[in-house]
């Protein structure tokens, strides 16, 4: 089972994994595909502006939950990097996570932490319209295309986006 474009062409894993992303999880606002280093950039928009202690607080947290559950599963992370970005009353907050361990349920371990951390502030689309079974085959098609990029030769970087409900590709 393949994501195909409106003329019928095969959308590349790549893509169809930061598509089916931004389906599964309306949290996140943006994604980034770095194929050189392998990295996938998780984007959550906040609206309200943090203070370096809160995000020092969390970034602990965070970093402590991915590493015990990476240890759980028997594998060590390469890359987990946690920015944010201030501006006047929005926060950007990113998460970087290296493809070759990465698994959907860390991304839902992801998701799960930065929505309690931030669930009073936290832009997400609403998606109450997709049914349990999308949402499942989002979950199936995550992690066949996470399996199917990790074998891959960098190909373009990416950037994902929603726009008025629709999921938006671009080649940067």
């Amino acid at each position: 089972m393949g994501l195909k474009y409106k003329h019928g062409g095969e959308v590349s894993d790549s893509i169809g994994l930061l598509i089916s992303i931004l389906v599964r999880y309306p949290e996140v606002a943006t994604i980034n595909y770095e194929p050189g280093e392998q990295v996938l950039r998780f984007t959550f928009m906040l609206s309200r502006s943090l203070s370096g202690e809160i995000v020092r607080e969390f970034a602990s947290k965070f970093r402590k939950s991915l590493e015990v559950f990476n240890y759980l599963e028997g594998r060590e992370a390469r890359t987990v990097n946690l920015k944010y970005t201030p501006y006047d009353q929005l926060t950007a907050l990113e998460v970087q996570r290296d493809v070759a361990t990465l698994s959907r349920d860390e991304i839902d371990l992801i998701i799960a932490l930065v929505r309690e951390e931030f669930a009073s502030c936290l832009v997400a689309e609403n998606n109450d319209n997709i049914m349990e079974e999308e949402l499942l085959i989002q979950e199936e098609l995550i992690d066949r295309m996470l399996e199917s990029v990790r074998g891959t030769v960098p190909e373009r970087r990416l950037i994902a986006f929603r726009e008025e409900g629709r999921v938006m590709v671009f080649n940067k």
